[in-house]
């Protein structure tokens, strides 16, 4: 059976992480919704996407597909669903289908299905970009029984402190001295080749994905990930880093999302709280306005290539699109639109050639290339962020 990965109609409400992925590729727990899905199902498993991310995430069709809504997260009862689809069968979920078996080229008329409805009780959805630290530690408790079945952990060397060891995880390769480890309420999982330097405090939930690093005398709290290649250091709370990204020095992160790429200056700080305990609005791209999160801790959500200079302060609740530039004394805007260079006084454009530039100097440090793929897609992005820069 060929599988493939379909965006949804969440995939305006989860931007501006879609506008570099698919909704496939957004990290939540310890592995991306496709890396789930793939474990679940035993395939490898392709998206369908939008058309200008196509050539970076191609579709792999085959005379027999099943469909699946990547907003949903694999559960074993849905596995089990999917698995026994049989022609002109779909699951949804109230009017949304969460998949469904298809023939290529077929024209899908969901009234000629028949149609399953979805038991959501014990699943998790990813269609607000907010869910993805809200219901990141579910996300990381769901990733380590599903990593770690069946599998034992290297040894944890005796200079750390820990509690909860049976419900610590560390794959080969990884180095973590004199840190303290608490995984007496969840998981704690240290991905391959990983480090924990010394002085270190973490808090399960907590994963620490392949050649990670958690600098030392940080404070690490529950349901955060760091991803692949990613560095972080100084207080995290409840936070996803999708990989390749760096918040390395001192400095407060909460209940936030950094994408691919990113960097904080140090001793740059987010506020995840209104002094009035409010709840927090967050700029939605879809109405092009202020949405209700209904959520009174809310922080940063960062898209692709973005970064900012040192003492960076955020308000609650701030949105920075992708390849922005952002510095200086102040707070800025709590929405920053994509390719943005400046601050609280003002933002002028970020051209493209400049961003690549800063792209292609960024990741060639971690010995990988910016693409041409890479560079239409971004200029794509800078297209269609137009109007919103004309708003900065």
């Amino acid at each position: 059976m060929n599988y493939i990965l379909f965006d949804g109609p969440s995939r305006e409400a989860l931007l501006p992480f879609t506008f570099t992925r698919p909704v496939a590729e957004i990290r939540i727990g310890i592995l991306t919704i496709r890396e789930k899905w793939e474990k679940h199902l035993g395939y490898t498993i392709s998206t369908v996407t939008e058309d200008y991310l196509e050539e970076k995430y191609p579709m792999v069709e085959l005379e027999i597909n099943i469909m699946i809504n990547a907003s949903y997260l694999p559960t074993p009862s849905l596995v089990k669903m999917i698995e026994h689809l049989s022609p002109q069968q779909a699951i949804f979920d109230g009017e949304e289908p969460v998949a469904f078996y298809t023939k290529e080229d077929q024209e899908v008329d969901f009234d000629s299905y028949e149609i399953f409805p979805l038991d959501t009780e014990d699943g998790l959805t990813v269609k607000q970009t907010w869910d993805i630290f809200a219901k990141n530690e579910a996300a990381i408790r769901q990733d380590f029984a599903l990593l770690t079945d069946g599998r034992e952990s290297q040894q944890i060397p005796q200079s750390n402190q820990v509690l909860g060891r049976e419900n610590i995880f560390v794959e080969e390769g990884a180095k973590l001295e004199f840190a303290i480890l608490n995984a007496s309420k969840g998981p704690i999982y240290i991905g391959k080749d990983a480090e924990i330097m010394e002085g270190s405090m973490i808090r399960g939930p907590f994963a620490l994905c392949e050649h990670a690093t958690v600098k030392m005398g940080a404070k690490i709290y529950t349901g955060t990930t760091v991803g692949p290649h990613s560095k972080v250091g100084g207080e995290v709370s409840n936070s996803v880093v999708f990989g390749y990204s760096n918040k390395g020095h001192d400095g407060f992160l909460g209940n936030s999302v950094l994408g691919e790429w990113c960097n904080l200056g140090a001793d740059s700080n987010n506020s995840n709280l209104k002094n009035n305990y409010a709840s927090v609005r967050l700029w939605s791209y879809e109405t092009e306005g202020f949405a209700k999160t209904g959520l009174q801790f809310c922080g940063l959500m960062m898209g692709d290539h973005s970064k900012c200079g040192i003492n960076t302060m955020f308000n609650t609740g701030t949105v920075v699109g992708v390849s922005a530039n952002i510095f200086g004394g102040g707070f800025p805007r709590n929405f920053i639109p994509s390719f943005s260079w400046g601050g609280s006084s003002g933002f002028v454009t970020f051209l493209t050639k400049k961003a690549f530039e800063v792209a292609k100097v960024v990741m060639a440090r971690r010995t990988l290339e910016f693409t041409e793929q890479d560079q239409k897609i971004l200029k794509h992005v800078f297209e269609l962020t137009k109007k919103w820069r004309g708003n900065a």
